[in-house]
């Protein structure tokens, strides 16, 4: 993630002091969809796919919905997100790590980079996180990468939502993606929350994710020169959501 001005930021409250907001900020029946279309991703490794690496997986609603089929793997950055999906999935193994430096010493059948792709904001950077990949990537397997917009698909846009909790928590947010100037690398959204403790006390916080914007040809161009053979699948956004592109490293056989 970066500041504002472009500066890297180690420390974005979303995944830091808010983190035991998450469940209630982006619930986890809502990556239901997704992991059922990396499972069907997965299916494009050669031989069976057992055991599964998630980069970036923050508070573990993907792997969810992916463990009782997959042995899975689970690595983030933030210690605070990990906190919150070893609760979700107890018994799944986690480790801290960044994903543009990783380094297990071991594969896997499949690599699976949900979103936490986007917080890669420069060439280098993003080349690193598929380095990454295709070092824990065993030869005929599988890495798929979701990002959430490329260059030719992003479009500023407004969400919000939220949830209550059974203990009288609440959250509501505000999601604003600012427009882009012509040729940019970087977009830049604004986050605003509404949290309610379970003692009626309400605050507000506010931060900048700048996350990056890079065209399907840099994406091709940067996995093939780590490697990978590339393939894409194309989702059609629902309403009011922008088409989406998903990525697919083969790491050749032989």
């Amino acid at each position: 993630m970066s500041a504002p001005d472009g500066s890297p930021n180690p420390h974005p409250r979303m995944y830091g002091d808010l983190a035991r907001w998450w469940p209630l900020i982006s619930p986890v029946e809502v990556y239901e969809g997704d992991a059922r279309t990396a499972s069907g991703l997965f299916a494009a490794a050669e031989g069976p796919v057992r055991t599964v690496l998630e980069l970036g997986s923050g508070g573990g609603h993907t792997a969810f919905h992916l463990r009782s089929r997959y042995a899975m793997t689970l690595v983030d950055l933030s210690e605070d997100m990990l906190t919150v999906s070893r609760a979700l999935n107890p018994g799944v193994e986690h480790l801290r790590g960044d994903m543009r430096e990783l380094r297990l010493e071991r594969t896997f059948d499949a690599v699976l980079v949900h979103d936490a792709i986007d917080y890669m904001t420069t060439e280098e950077e993003l080349a690193a996180a598929f380095r990454t990949a295709y070092l824990h990537c065993r030869p005929g397997g599988v890495a798929v990468f979701f990002p959430d917009h490329l260059t030719e698909t992003y479009e500023p846009r407004t969400d919000w939502g939220g949830e209550d909790a059974a203990d009288g928590r609440g959250v509501r947010y505000l999601e604003w993606g600012l427009p882009v100037e012509p040729g940019a690398h970087t977009a830049r959204t604004e986050y605003t929350f509404t949290l309610r403790e379970a003692d009626g006390t309400v605050r507000t916080a506010h931060e900048t994710h700048v996350t990056g914007l890079f065209p399907a040809a840099t994406w091709t161009r940067l996995l093939r020169g780590t490697g990978f053979e590339v393939s894409t699948a194309t989702e059609s956004g629902t309403e009011g959501e922008p088409t989406r592109t998903l990525f697919i490293g083969h790491r050749p056989a032989g």
